[in-house]
């Protein structure tokens, strides 16, 4: 009789060991398949851009002269230079927004690499005048009448890189906050679309990049007018 309780015992203590198995398995399967449905998502990206102007420009105008006498080639470039500053003062600039750089001066008969003797003058100079304002109209309007100084006899230097006027569009921190959110806004656009294609619903965020944003010029003919551009990558949840 005890080894029939025995037995019997360790029977029924088996069968809900069993069960106890059972059971654990199926809640960590039922566990494992809820947290794979949940590793279900969609990465898509928002877009948000702005045609902006400029709200400031530098504006450097330089030019050459040449002379054999030195004395007489830096007062050359001292009279140009007033033309050039009441020219610009002429046209609405102020003492602030003009600098006047120290003139590059090259004496050829220096340079060991160079035959002077072919050369028609000894020295060489380049002067900069530059402005610097945020009245960016200006600049472009009196960019426009240049020729009055070629009027003056002063050959005024070519837009070569160095001398390139610059637009640039510095409020970008204003911009910031709605172009996010509008970025943000059209990835949700797309996620959602992506969710209804694919029956599925769309969940939480799961990660978010702002994204960098750039500032380029919308064409190479209007260089004072800026592209303002970022791109969101925002990584949601899906579900049944």
């Amino acid at each position: 009789m005890n080894n029939r309780t025995g037995v019997g015992g360790a029977f029924v203590l088996g069968v809900f060991l069993c069960a106890g198995l059972i059971g654990l398995g199926y809640y960590l399967a039922n566990g494992f398949l809820q947290a794979k449905a949940l590793e279900r998502t969609v990465t898509v990206k928002g877009l948000s851009e702005r045609d902006m102007p400029a709200d400031v420009a530098i504006w450097p105008i330089k030019f050459n002269e040449a002379d054999n006498d030195l004395t007489a080639l830096y007062a050359t470039i001292e009279k140009n230079n007033a033309l050039i500053v009441a020219f610009l003062k002429q046209h609405g600039f102020i003492d602030s927004e003009i600098s006047v750089s120290v003139p590059a001066i090259v004496d050829r008969q220096a340079q060991a690499y160079s035959n002077a003797g072919e050369a028609q003058y000894r020295y060489t100079a380049t002067s900069s005048i530059s402005v610097y304002t945020q009245n960016v109209d200006r600049v472009r309007e009196t960019m426009d009448k240049l020729v009055d100084l070629g009027k003056q006899g002063l050959a005024i230097a070519g837009q070569d890189y160095e001398a390139r006027t610059q637009f640039l569009f510095t409020k970008l921190n204003e911009l910031k906050p709605a172009m996010i959110e509008e970025a943000t806004r059209n990835a949700r656009e797309v996620a959602t679309k992506f969710a209804q294609d694919s029956a599925s619903q769309l969940g939480k965020i799961k990660s978010a990049n702002q994204g960098q944003f750039t500032i380029e010029d919308r064409d190479s003919n209007t260089p004072h007018i800026k592209k303002v551009r970022v791109v969101s990558t925002v990584e949601y949840y899906l579900s049944d």
